[in-house]
């Protein structure tokens, strides 16, 4: 009896170890931000984000991709018109192929979308920012059956953001419009697709608000010094409340 309990308690750790490892590949949409504008150190959010998911316990191997890009807004990633889609349609066909890992879609969009000038389409209104998101989304999940997309909300900046594009506080303001939005899509998609699309990181907006010149580069605008991309540390702490999220979501 004692020799059978023995082979079954390590059969339980055989299996433990074994079986329930997460294999992750990630593709990381955005903007700047997600490209790593604030990161001098070459290290942008998702490496980050993905450093902190290898860490987590049941996590086997994380892959990922990002195709971030500096100044674009949703009009840029939608499937039909949009310029950027095939970078994220590119990256995950290559991901997708390993049918051994999860498929995930990372999303950060809005802070181009809502400013006054500048950007392609802007100033998006709520409601077409919304319907954007939700092309690419569903174009997403149609291509590549059984991934799935965690939406990340925006990050604060502040109200004299004025470089070559103009945001000031009506930027703000829109961008801040955009977040009940993107939670009212999430749990439409949810109601009917409970297992594709998932709230991301709701917390970062605030954080960073509140300790602004600690975690934003200082960038000189037409306005003054304005906080627009995460600094070194900033990226690092974005990074880990983007990995964070994907962990409730997925794990």
């Amino acid at each position: 009896m004692k020799i059978k309990s023995a082979i079954l308690v390590l059969f339980l750790l055989v299996s433990e170890l074994t079986f329930g490892q997460t294999k992750l590949s990630i593709v990381f949409i955005g903007n700047s931000i997600t490209q790593g504008k604030g990161g001098d150190n070459g290290f942008p959010p998702p490496t980050h984000a993905v450093n902190y998911l290898k860490e987590q316990k049941g996590v086997e191997d994380v892959k990922f991709m990002n195709v971030g890009r500096s100044g674009s807004t949703t009009l840029d990633w939608l499937p039909v018109s949009g310029k950027f889609f095939e970078l994220a349609t590119k990256a995950a066909d290559s991901l997708f192929a390993q049918k051994d890992h999860q498929l995930v879609f990372s999303m950060k969009l809005g802070t181009n979308d809502s400013a006054i000038e500048g950007p392609n389409g802007a100033p998006v209104s709520k409601e077409i920012y919304k319907k954007n998101m939700q092309a690419i989304i569903s174009d997403l999940m149609n291509k590549y059956p059984g991934s799935k997309v965690v939406v990340q909300h925006p990050i604060w900046y502040s109200t004299n953001t004025y470089n070559r594009s103009k945001y000031l506080a009506e930027g703000l303001e829109r961008l801040e419009s955009y977040i009940p939005e993107l939670d009212a899509m999430v749990k439409e998609y949810r109601s009917t697709n409970p297992d594709r699309v998932f709230k991301g990181d709701t917390k970062a907006f605030k954080y960073f608000k509140k300790h602004a010149k600690e975690l934003f580069k200082a960038e000189n605008g037409q306005q003054g010094v304005f906080y627009l991309h995460p600094n070194v540390e900033g990226v690092a702490i974005l990074g880990q409340y983007w990995g964070k999220a994907i962990a409730k979501a997925i794990l």
